[in-house]
């Protein structure tokens, strides 16, 4: 599904990226991109911050409610997820022709509507679970792939360089 969505956001969505002949230019729309993918953490940070705090577990050394622990789950989950996907992102940036670089926001959208359905999927029931996880990994995988493949294929002689 992942592939399909990016496609159809690449073909039908009317907007195209800027015009970023520099290094620095992608990187820093890659950043400003990644600020996007941070809102499902930061609310499901101050989700688990009101869960704590309405939760009977508040005792540092007790154990944590289900409900509390699924919030919790969620955001440490999404951050480990969010800085292999942010430093992907800022690899693939510097391989994509101009043209493709669409696929940037494209990404960043991905990433943070599959969080938020990992979310709503976690917190009802546990088959739905890896719908929403695949949904943000199996990207992830693919970026990680094309920068193996960028570095070691398309430019072998500046790897150390």
């Amino acid at each position: 599904l992942s592939p399909c969505l990016l496609y159809g956001g690449y073909v039908f969505l009317p907007f195209d990226a800027p015009l970023l002949p520099s290094l620095s230019a992608r990187l820093v729309y890659t950043l400003r991109c990644a600020a996007f993918a941070t809102v499902p953490i930061v609310l499901g940070m101050v989700v688990s911050g009101i869960s704590h705090l309405c939760s009977s577990a508040l005792e540092p050394s007790g154990e944590l409610q289900q409900e509390v622990e699924i919030h919790h789950t969620y955001v440490s989950q999404s951050i480990q997820l969010f800085i292999l996907y942010f430093f992907n992102m800022a690899v693939l940036v510097t391989y994509l022709p101009q043209e493709l670089l669409k696929l940037i926001p494209l990404l960043t959208g991905l990433f943070a509507i599959s969080r938020l359905l990992h979310w709503l999927s976690y917190a009802t029931g546990r088959p739905l679970r890896a719908f929403g996880l695949s949904m943000s990994f199996l990207p992830l995988l693919a970026m990680l792939a094309w920068n193996l493949h960028g570095i070691f294929g398309l430019e072998p002689h500046s790897l150390l360089a």
